[in-house]
């Protein structure tokens, strides 16, 4: 269970007391995630999320966080709002981490999603894309394209071929690849750049909830579009591309926010960029993690095999034939 900070109900029920949130009622932490430590709390009054932030997150990005999903929230996007205690304030410290009370979402999170469940978060993310027109505040994008060669090194060549012979060199020469090509003069934009099934809250083939924005900064839309793409449209080891999931999806986007033709150019980039950067981080927690870690880790592989779909050429000319129709359709 990826709960890092273990809380008991004495230390839950004192932190309540600062908010006018009822009585602690219940307390169970929430094994999904792999960057904070979450619980589910109810009290006498409603439910809440109770995360504390671990060393992945730099408090100094709060901030950021918080004004990004105060601005969704008030232009009707459905994500979880930040609880402000008795005093106004929205950011506490509990157990020596960073902490903070954030609403319940209703609706549950797919793990082999419906075409209409595709379309739908289509939908919600070019939503979110089209409310963000308005954000002004920055966050560089940590894990973009400048990160992915150090990231690399970090991981080192051992390590990489210890995943699997060759990969290192093969990462190394996506790196090179990438660096000369990857789109520039796009408009940035605050995006979400994690938007994984398990970060979609539904109930039957309706968005109920778009949480955990720990990742969200500045960058192409083209690249949120990709990443949620790479993430929605394959079997969850990467085996198989599902072309009806991805025609839903692209064209529930395309519905409410469209694309570009710029964008749309560079959108074959973007899908390998998102795999490398998938790639790279799980291959980082697969060397770095503790055997005996409370945390699940991550098939790198999973992503190598959606970078090999979106380097065949076969592959991306389908697919681009598909933007077409998805749009036209649309």
């Amino acid at each position: 269970m990826a709960v890092y900070t273990q809380l008991g109900p004495e230390q839950v029920s004192t932190f309540l007391a600062h908010y006018d949130a009822g009585e602690l009622v219940a307390l169970k932490g929430i094994a999904e995630g792999v960057e904070n430590s979450n619980y589910f709390v109810e009290t006498t009054k409603s439910r809440f999320i109770l995360t504390l932030y671990e060393n992945r997150v730099d408090p100094a990005d709060l901030p950021f966080f918080y004004a990004l999903l105060k601005h969704l929230h008030e232009a009707g996007c459905k994500v979880p709002r930040f609880i402000p205690d008795k005093k106004g304030q929205w950011l506490q410290n509990l157990a020596g981490r960073p902490a903070c009370l954030i609403e319940f979402l209703q609706g549950v999170s797919v793990t082999q999603p419906t075409s209409s469940q595709a379309r739908a978060t289509g939908v919600a993310l070019g939503q979110m894309h089209a409310a963000l027109t308005d954000f002004d505040l920055r966050r560089p994008n940590s894990l973009g394209l400048s990160s992915w060669r150090k990231l690399a090194g970090q991981c080192t060549r051992a390590g990489l071929d210890g995943i699997k012979d060759g990969l290192a060199a093969r990462i190394e020469a996506e790196c090179d690849y990438l660096e000369r090509h990857w789109p520039q003069n796009l408009p940035l934009r605050a995006i979400h750049a994690d938007l994984f099934p398990d970060n979609v809250l539904m109930l039957g083939d309706r968005v109920t909830g778009l949480i955990d924005f720990y990742f969200a900064c500045t960058d192409a839309l083209g690249y949120d579009l990709a990443v949620t793409h790479s993430a929605w449209c394959f079997a969850s080891d990467g085996s198989r591309f599902h072309p009806e999931l991805s025609r839903n999806l692209l064209g529930g986007y395309d519905s409410v926010h469209g694309i570009d033709a710029p964008t749309r150019a560079a959108l074959p980039i973007f899908f390998r960029g998102a795999c490398l950067r998938f790639l790279l981080t799980r291959c980082y927690d697969w060397i770095n993690t503790p055997a005996n870690a409370l945390v699940t880790r991550k098939d790198p592989l999973a992503f190598l095999r959606r970078l090999d779909f979106y380097c065949d050429d076969a592959n991306i000319s389908e697919l681009m034939g598909q933007l077409g129709n998805a749009f036209e359709a649309g």
